[in-house]
């Protein structure tokens, strides 16, 4: 066999015995078959975007987008300002209820078990409906096309201490609202037979309220959200001491000191009839301290 016979033969030998040993021990170090003991590379699975989309659906309106109005944890005051999308969306349904005054729209507002409810609201979620509401008046929109619920639940989607979009939007028209029933027949008479009264210092507003007294005001607003053409009077009361002009004035005051009270926590204000009856219907003596002190009121009742 020539020299260069050979020197090809081992060129050849050397190949097949580099490629056996390749497959048999280093691709052993790099491709092991899997067992079942070797350890699974978790799945991992996309998560739902962080939405709560902002929907306004009703026959004659559809208006979506991703982005909501926002409430803090344990806030009842809307965060603002609102975006763009929103926004628009509150302009679309502007123009939807001017062309439509009969249209109706129940703001139902969400609040979780474990938030703290500070206001005079019944709870937390009617709370956001009624700011809700009243930031969509301060836009230009009809109050009176508005009603305003509040529920409890266990959870709702939030971002850090951020509620994303805590509330829904129903559409009906005034000739779907529900009737007056006994259930609404029984409030009245409970507010009216027991009604909420103010009292005043001399000559002064007032600034604080009682449990007890939010809750009557908790009353007032689920009435009339229930019963459309209620209407509330607010008389405005004095002791003796001056003339009787002067308090005349000042339980007029006092009368509409109480109906703002009443609209900022609820109660559409173009529902509130006011007047005085200054020192002529006391119900203390005028000769004592105490006495004096139980004149200085309003009372509020359901006409």
């Amino acid at each position: 066999m020539s020299k260069k016979a050979l020197y090809l033969l081992g060129i050849a030998i050397t190949i097949i015995l580099g490629t056996f040993l390749y497959v048999n021990f280093c691709c052993n170090c790099t491709m092991k078959t899997p067992t079942a003991d070797t350890e699974k590379v978790p799945v991992v699975v996309a998560q739902d975007a962080n939405v709560v989309p902002f929907i306004l659906n009703g026959s004659g309106i559809d208006y979506h987008t991703n982005d909501n109005i926002k409430f803090l944890k344990n806030s009842f005051a809307v965060v603002l300002p609102v975006s763009d999308s929103v926004s628009i969306g509150i302009e679309n349904l502007k123009t939807f209820l001017i062309a439509h005054p009969k249209q109706k729209v129940t703001i139902t507002g969400y609040a979780t078990s474990d938030e703290k409810n500070s206001t005079s609201f019944e709870n937390l979620g009617l709370a956001r409906a009624n700011d809700i509401k009243k930031y969509f008046v301060s836009k230009g929109l009809s109050g009176s096309q508005f009603d305003t619920k509040g529920q409890i639940i266990d959870k709702w989607k939030t971002n850090s201490d951020t509620l994303l979009g805590p509330a829904e939007y129903k559409f009906e028209t005034e000739e779907t609202a529900p009737a007056v029933t006994d259930e609404w027949i029984v409030l009245k008479d409970k507010i009216n037979g027991d009604p909420l009264i103010l009292h005043f210092s001399t000559n002064k507003s007032r600034d604080k309220v009682t449990e007890a007294e939010k809750q009557k005001v908790a009353d007032l607003v689920k009435y009339t959200e229930h019963v459309k053409d209620a209407v509330i009077l607010v008389v405005g009361h004095s002791d003796n001491v001056g003339n009787r002009d002067s308090n005349i004035t000042l339980g007029q005051k006092r009368a509409e000191f109480s109906k703002s009270y009443l609209s900022k926590n609820g109660i559409d204000n173009t529902r509130i009839t006011t007047e005085s009856k200054g020192p002529d219907e006391p119900v203390g003596e005028n000769t004592t301290a105490e006495g004096r002190a139980n004149n200085r009121r309003t009372v509020i009742t359901i006409k």
